[in-house]
């Protein structure tokens, strides 16, 4: 079947099976979790045509998938690729937030180079790339003198992948970076020439209002979407999250707005949760939770007891205000977390298992798809649709209880009609990089 995706200009794929939120002009009957079987046209690179299955009128040549599931190629809206892959030479001393702060601020004064992170870029991008994914947004790391370093090397690698992968940045400093007013309008100035996303981290410092009122002023007079980490934490008192979105409604912000992570949300009463998310709804905000890395950090106990609680936000309840809602990768193999490959599969498979997106189903699989593609101004993206770009993935499995039960590290990506070759990058190609 590979190798007639590959070679062909046209074929068509029958008897598929694809989800009603990820699927535009699909009249078909839809089963519980959403699924109904189609027939997938493909000319020229391009999807012409999707019919449900047995009503399509499908040619004798085609290819039978039996039922399997074929999903929309992936957009990861948070990652840092620029810290990827530096564990083996800087690990975290105790799995802490502390420790991966400090780990990640030392090696990067030491070891950050254009040359270190072009490479460990290009290696995260591979990898990303051979998994399914078509979009992604990172995160770089802009204190003084990285911002010199890191968004060159950026813009080096977003023309490099053009065409296969569209890569987005976002600076990333502490709130506290924006006091030095001189120095943060010169970044805003960076962000803008290199049309990137204004990013920072924010803490509920005691000038916190005034200093969100410098980042909404200066995204504005540049024209920049803004993209913020908040409440990465358990304390009950972290409510950047709220102050985020007054800022928003009282400086009549017109952008995109994502903010990650909003830990402490979850832990905080129901009528100061309630307050939050109306504002969040009516500011327009979009949130992004990050459920491996934060199940990794967060509530991660000195004396070795067990954890009690996840360390996810309310995506819940956000959705049925109306906020649009993502999962993402965050970090790979980097004292944040030591774990990760920007598989979005695994990503799903995970928030569905912590965040519990299933019983319902509903639209759920749109968190790492069609709503961070809109989040990210990615018109086409995340979606299938006639007339659209040929990029999908084919899995094995024909439900989601098989498709997220396995890694499902043979499944087919398909871009522009073809399939591509999916080797995964060795990590022997990095050794170079971790001696010092």
């Amino acid at each position: 079947m590979t190798s007639q995706i590959s070679d062909s200009g046209q074929f068509v794929l029958g008897n598929v099976r694809l989800h009603r939120s990820l699927t535009l002009g699909l009249a078909a009957t839809f089963d519980t979790d959403g699924f109904a079987l189609a027939d997938i046209t493909v000319a020229n690179g391009r999807i012409s045509a999707i019919a449900a299955h047995k009503k399509s009128k499908a040619p004798a040549d085609a290819i039978d998938l039996a039922g399997r599931i074929i999903l929309p190629c992936f957009v990861d809206c948070h990652t840092h690729i620029d810290k990827g892959h530096i564990w083996p030479r800087k690990p975290n001393p105790d799995g802490t937030f502390m420790g991966a702060l400090n780990a990640t601020g030392t090696d990067r004064a030491a070891r950050w180079s254009a040359e270190d992170v072009a490479k460990r870029m290009d290696f995260s991008l591979r990898s990303a790339y051979a998994h399914g994914t078509k979009a992604l947004r990172t995160h770089l790391d802009s204190v003084p003198p990285q911002e010199e370093i890191s968004w060159p090397v950026f813009e080096t690698m977003r023309e490099t992948w053009r065409g296969r992968i569209e890569l987005q940045a976002a600076c990333l400093l502490g709130i506290e970076g924006v006091r030095d007013t001189k120095w943060f309008e010169k970044l805003a100035k960076r962000v803008a020439a290199a049309k990137g996303v204004l990013g920072v981290v924010t803490y509920m410092v005691p000038d916190l209002e005034e200093l969100l009122d410098k980042v909404f002023s200066e995204a504005i007079k540049h024209r920049l979407d803004l993209d913020f980490h908040a409440d990465e934490t358990d304390d009950v008192a972290a409510i950047s999250l709220k102050k985020i979105a007054e800022a928003a409604l009282w400086s009549g912000f017109e952008g995109n707005i994502l903010v990650g992570h909003c830990c402490s949300l979850a832990r905080q009463p129901d009528l100061d949760v309630l307050d939050t998310l109306d504002k969040v709804a009516k500011a327009g905000l979009a949130v992004v939770s990050l459920p491996m890395c934060n199940l990794y950090l967060q509530d991660r106990r000195a004396d070795l007891t067990t954890p009690r609680w996840r360390g996810v936000t309310l995506l819940h309840e956000m959705k049925a205000r109306g906020i649009p809602v993502a999962v993402a990768s965050d970090n790979t193999r980097d004292p944040f977390y030591a774990y990760g490959d920007l598989d979005m599969l695994e990503v799903y498979r995970m928030a569905t298992r912590i965040l519990h997106f299933d019983h319902p189903v509903a639209d759920w699989p749109q968190a790492v798809a069609a709503t961070p593609a809109k989040v990210m101004r990615l018109d086409g993206f995340g979606m299938l649709a006639a007339g659209g770009s040929a990029d999908f993935i084919i899995f094995k499995g024909r439900s989601w209880t098989e498709l997220l039960s396995r890694p499902e590290s043979d499944r087919i990506v398909v871009r522009d009609g073809k399939a591509i070759d999916r080797q995964l990058p060795d990590y022997a190609e990095l050794d170079e990089l971790m001696v010092d």
